[in-house]
């Protein structure tokens, strides 16, 4: 589609160049027309004759993108051409003009043609599909990985060792042999298809997972797995199943699927000594098989050490062989003794690597455990307080009785109930953004059901929910005095407390889950007679867990929601009113002055904004007085006809002491 403006400027002095029917350049002398190009677009050369030149210009007249052809050809007279009675002038252009920008200058030679055309658009990339390493369906499918590769470590061993285990159940075994090698061979596809962060960001570029696939070191392992050994059954046979052991080389995936247990799971110190008791069932499972294959190959009971041949009653089936043997192995790997003693070099070498073996696991397995003990002990430490450091102190001072037996309880109660008292302490390290998140999945229920904050915007009560610090008391303890500075006002997430008289024992009221006090001594209501005082006595019955929000915290959230603090101020008042605390002429008095404050405020900013506009005019008036004044200088210092010269005299002859300046004509 081509658009044309009529309005374009046009040239129409010079001739055009001889032999070419073109026009020269603006360099060459003629003032053509110029276009301005925008910032980043690189400036065409000229352009040979009779060639189009393409630029690709965003955002020309209003399209986001079009092609612009810049023609060299002359046009041919039309209708919409405007003549200019010279027969060897050039047609006027008619082409559109772009927009002047302070850019990059661009001389075309006339007749332009600008002809816009749409750029065509680019085909959108191709969408394959592709797994997040992080994401439920690749952790699915790991998971589904586990089978084939513990099949292949299992099953394997206990068919090459026991040959009547393989023959007996031959046409199963091969099913599960090629479930599991089709298993295999989707999961190198699923590695073709799992994206990978780079600098933070999920790539899903196809080619580039399939390169970064083939050139990681776990590529040939992978096809090492998969390789056909099973070919060499048509020369062994199918009672070799030996020949399938590369299958065991995918035991990474088994790892990284158990890394992944462990980080989702909700018990990770069960899961490690699970998975600690799978690698020694392994292990002994293993030294069995090769007990066994020794023992055949020795000679089944030859003498007391091998397993006895199949004249020994129940012996016959491969189950009973299998368990004679993983309880032989068992016993050597423990070190517990009492097995027979062995009687030829190829045994002795055999217990012998059973003991070193048996060392080594004692060692991992005394450690493992040892580890998953005291991560557990770090674990509970940095959530709940050390109650021995308070124990010491208390002995230390000669404190003990009634009050040594409540600090007890009360850490009793946090490690029993799971409550953590030090909630920020453990969120200190994730993002602010995410400690919102998280703290509000824990407490944003259990906020909306405080009547205060039920009409509360959201963003109120996110913000509330990184300020408020749970604390536990227990029975019989006051969480404040009548008459007590209030600095905090609390929130009853669970437990009940009791407003109390002054004897501390009548019990005035009963405050449950959802309920909040101390406000008042928060927010500065006009007229409270009390103060920032408490104005009652609050004790919990039993063990009650709150939240607590200081002034300045408070102070901070309001400031950022003033709704928020009129419906507050507007709850104090009522409760002020019912108990008999406010002053309602000092209210008025109050509010009175502060309005009155406010005037006042607003008739001094007012003078001040008078006050500077004066200031700033009288200054502009000085700045323009000054610069005329230099002006009247520096014009008569260069007057032609005349000159300044210090002419002295004065009475009496003495010219020293006055002096002036005198004008004096200088003759022509």
């Amino acid at each position: 589609m081509r658009h044309h403006d009529p309005a374009v400027p046009t040239c129409t002095g010079g001739p055009p160049v001889p032999g070419t029917g073109h026009h020269p350049w603006h360099s060459a002398g003629c003032p053509w027309p110029r276009s301005h190009l925008p910032v980043g677009t690189v400036p065409p050369a000229a352009p040979a004759p009779d060639r189009d030149l393409q630029l690709l210009l965003p955002g020309a007249l209003g399209h986001p993108l079009w092609h612009v052809s810049l023609s060299c050809r002359p046009r041919a007279s039309s209708p919409s051409t405007t003549s200019t009675g010279d027969p060897g002038a050039p047609p006027a252009h008619t082409g559109p003009v772009l927009a002047p920008s302070p850019c990059v200058d661009l001389a075309l030679p006339p007749p332009m043609v600008l002809e816009l055309e749409p750029a065509p658009l680019t085909p959108a990339p191709a969408v394959f599909w592709t797994l997040d390493p992080s994401g439920d369906w690749y952790y699915c499918w790991i998971t589904i990985m586990v089978l084939p590769v513990l099949y292949n470590w299992i099953v394997l061993i206990c068919r090459s060792c026991f040959p009547d285990l393989q023959e007996q159940h031959i046409v199963l075994w091969l099913s599960l042999d090629y479930l599991c090698d089709a298993l295999y061979l989707l999961d190198i596809a699923v590695h073709l298809h799992t994206g990978f962060l780079e600098d933070g960001i999920l790539v899903r570029d196809h080619g580039r997972i399939r390169q970064r696939y083939l050139s990681s070191p776990s590529f040939p392992w992978d096809v090492a797995a998969v390789l056909p050994t099973d070919l060499l059954y048509l020369r062994l046979g199918p009672g070799v199943p030996a020949v399938r052991a590369n299958r065991c080389l995918r035991v990474p995936r088994l790892f990284e699927a158990f890394d992944r247990w462990e980080t989702r799971t909700g018990h990770p110190n069960a899961f490690r000594v699970a998975k600690l008791m799978l690698y020694v069932f392994i292990t002994i499972h293993w030294h069995s098989c090769l007990y066994f294959a020794l023992s055949s190959w020795l000679g089944l009971g030859t003498d007391t050490w091998v397993c006895p041949n199949a004249s020994r009653p129940g012996f016959a089936h491969p189950l009973r062989q299998y368990l004679h043997s993983f309880y032989f192995s068992t016993l050597i790997l423990a070190t517990v003794g009492d097995t027979p003693e062995p009687r030829r070099e190829e045994e002795f070498l055999f217990v012998t690597a059973g003991f070193l073996l048996a060392v080594l696991g004692f060692a991992t397995i005394t450690g493992s455990i040892s580890s998953v003990i005291s991560n557990r002990n770090a674990a509970d430490a940095a959530f709940y307080p050390d109650p021995e450091p308070v124990r010491h102190y208390l002995r230390a001072q000669g404190v003990g009785g009634r009050l040594s037996r409540r600090v007890a309880d009360w850490h009793q109660h946090l490690r029993a109930q799971r409550k953590l008292p030090a909630e920020r302490s453990v969120l200190r390290h994730l993002p602010r953004g995410l400690r919102a998140d998280v703290a509000a999945s824990v407490h944003l229920l259990a906020l909306r059901r405080v009547g205060l904050f039920q009409s509360w915007e959201h963003g109120v009560l996110q913000q509330l929910v990184l300020r408020l610090q749970p604390q536990v008391f227990g029975p019989g303890e006051f969480v404040c005095r009548r008459g007590d500075v209030g600095r905090e006002m609390y929130f009853i997430r669970e437990g009940r407390l009791a407003v109390v008289a002054e004897d501390g024992v009548t019990q005035l009221a009963i405050l449950g889950e959802g309920l909040y006090f101390g406000e008042i001594s928060l927010i500065n209501i006009k007229g409270n007679t009390s103060g920032n005082r408490r104005t009652a006595n609050i004790m919990s019955i039993g063990y009650s867990d709150l939240f607590c929000l200081s002034k300045e915290d408070l102070a901070e959230v309001l400031v950022e929601f003033p709704s928020a603090r009129a419906m507050m101020e507007a709850k104090g008042r009522e409760l002020l009113l019912r108990m008999g605390k406010l002053d309602v002429h000092a209210e008025a008095v109050a509010a009175a002055a502060a309005e009155e404050a406010k005037q006042r405020v607003q008739a001094l900013e007012t003078a001040l904004e008078g006050l500077q506009t004066q200031a700033a005019r009288l200054l502009a008036q000085l700045e323009s007085s000054a610069f005329k004044l230099a002006l009247r200088i520096e014009r008569l210092e260069s007057l032609p006809g005349g000159s300044l010269w210090p002419a002295r005299g004065g009475r009496g002859g003495d010219s020293s002491n006055n002096s002036c300046w005198v004008r004096t004509p200088i003759s022509g």
